[in-house]
């Protein structure tokens, strides 16, 4: 796979409020509407445009943490005989992604992130989620949690069996307690007792739980559990496929950000640049570095998948360059 010049460039952006007005004019004399394509609300129906875009060289190297696919049967097999583990398996300006193994009666403490959310998806197992405002959940494999800012969450295992989920939780920063928790020592702080009005809360766009495996076995599409201004975690569908598209379709690339897909339905196939093809099984990680092209489909001939998109700049969107002599969304 090689890099060309030039591309196309579609761009999500948003528009600015109108100025409030005490009384609107008679419809008479009120002016008609005009399309303003650069100042539109976020959408990716604006005009082509033809763009030098800034493609790293040597391409963004992955590392320990970071890599193309992070399969779960080799993280199982890791972490063999251990009735606890962690395994860090994302780590980016944005997000910190962890597997987490919880043994039978295993309590976590309870914790909140002050401006961001965590979220996570059960693998394997039962756990039950707690969350500030809402009635606890005990949520099996293939359900998703998803805690909105501000509010506390508990984790707790239920059965004999360990809980395997994944969680994304912040990067980079460090977590708040209530008040009849005791905070876990960390490095360089010193947790003071102070008091906030701030709260957090659900939408149309989040949840709080989601059943990924019901939808998955649905003809249900379109749904989201979680979206914010800088967090974006879409349950993409890829329908059945027969046939790979042509290596020549290299799908889009992103300046400055991942894109991280979950596959938490069917398989997904994923084109890398420099890596080639990846095959995600269900529960596996798969990762595209920054300004390396990608392209994601179901697996040939394995039916549809659901892979759990993980990226940021939600409000604001994320640019995708894609190669001009193919058609966007390709």
């Amino acid at each position: 796979m090689r890099s060309t010049t030039l591309f196309a460039l579609a761009l999500v952006a948003g528009a600015s409020p109108a100025l409030a007005q005490d009384q609107a004019p008679p419809a008479r004399t009120r002016p008609a509407p005009q399309t303003n394509w650069w100042s539109q609300a976020g959408g990716e129906n604006g005009p082509t445009r033809l763009v030098w875009a800034a493609h790293k060289t040597p391409e963004t190297p992955y590392g320990r943490v970071n890599k193309p696919i992070w399969h779960i049967a080799d993280v199982l097999k890791a972490h063999k005989g251990q009735a606890r583990w962690e395994q860090q398996v994302l780590l980016n300006r944005d997000f910190d992604g962890h597997y987490v193994q919880m043994a039978a009666g295993d309590k976590s403490k309870c914790k909140f992130w002050a401006d961001d959310r965590a979220w996570g998806w059960v693998y394997s197992g039962q756990v039950k989620v707690t969350i500030d405002g809402q009635e606890p959940k005990v949520l099996p494999k293939g359900w998703v949690f998803n805690v909105a800012p501000r509010l506390s969450y508990c984790l707790e295992t239920v059965g004999t069996e360990p809980v395997v989920f994944y969680i994304t939780t912040p990067a980079g920063q460090v977590p708040s307690y209530p008040e009849n928790e005791t905070p876990a020592p960390v490095k360089g702080y010193v947790y003071e007792k102070v008091k906030i009005n701030s709260t957090g809360g659900y939408d149309s766009f989040n949840m709080p739980f989601f059943n990924v495996d019901e939808y998955g076995a649905s003809t249900r599409t379109g749904e989201r559990f979680l979206y914010d201004g800088h967090t974006s975690s879409n349950l993409n569908i890829g329908p059945p496929l027969i046939q790979l598209p042509p290596d020549t379709s290299w799908g889009h690339y992103h300046e400055n950000m991942q894109e991280v897909w979950l596959n938490v339905w069917g398989n997904v196939c994923a084109l890398i640049s420099g890596e080639g093809v990846v095959h995600g099984e269900y529960g596996d990680l798969i990762n595209a570095n920054e300004e390396r092209w990608h392209r994601a489909t179901s697996c040939p001939n394995t039916g549809r998948s659901i892979r759990m998109a993980i990226t940021p700049r939600s409000k604001e969107g994320q640019v995708h360059y894609f190669q001009t002599d193919q058609p966007p969304g390709n």
